[in-house]
């Protein structure tokens, strides 16, 4: 029941939301110069500076828009990034999207990949990096990000139709021991060339 109420208030605040499909193309080098901007805690190669910002670089364009909008719109809330995004037109998001998403994000595990959370890799893998579009990366970001987006999608706080009712089952110690796996993997974004 709360899974189903869960999807179902994530389709009312998405309804009528703009998507990444619906922005201009992006231009890698202008979003360049507008991701100097995001360097103090996402790196100009999208590289986090701060544990409580996620690693960007190598994500597909269309994640990174549609959390740019999320931001922008009020669907997810920053005290940061609720206020850049506020202030970037279509353009400027999917231009910044699509200089982060020229890079390549390629992780290296050391653990067994049969250790990985089973509830994480159909869509992040056991190395972390996501499948698919509309799935982050998570390799080396750092276990305080992942264990509060977790709880945040946990409490409700942060909404969606695939982690919403995976994260409701989760006790703190597995969000920690997931948050702990994926913070092990080592991490190389390589630039666009």
């Amino acid at each position: 029941m709360r899974a189903a109420l869960t999807r179902a208030a994530g389709g009312v605040l998405l309804a009528g939301a703009a998507a990444a499909q619906d922005l201009p193309p992006g231009d890698p080098e202008a979003g360049r110069r507008i991701a100097g901007q995001c360097r103090t805690c996402h790196g100009i190669d999208g590289y986090a500076q701060i544990p409580i910002a996620p690693h960007i670089g190598g994500e597909p364009a269309g994640y990174l828009a549609d959390q740019l909008l999320a931001f922008r719109e009020g669907r997810r809330e920053h005290e940061m990034m609720s206020v850049v995004a506020a202030n970037l037109s279509d353009q400027q998001i999917a231009d910044v999207a699509a200089w982060y998403a020229a890079h390549e994000a390629v992780a290296t595990l050391a653990a067994d990949p049969a250790d990985a959370p089973q509830p994480c890799v159909a869509c992040h893998r056991a190395d972390g990096i996501g499948v698919t579009e509309d799935v982050p990366n998570l390799a080396a970001e750092s276990n305080i990000y992942i264990e509060t987006q977790l709880k945040a999608f946990r409490s409700g706080k942060r909404v969606h139709e695939v982690m919403s009712p995976i994260a409701a089952d989760l006790s703190d110690a597995e969000i920690r021991e997931f948050a702990d796996w994926y913070n092990d993997i080592a991490l190389d974004i390589q630039p666009m060339e």
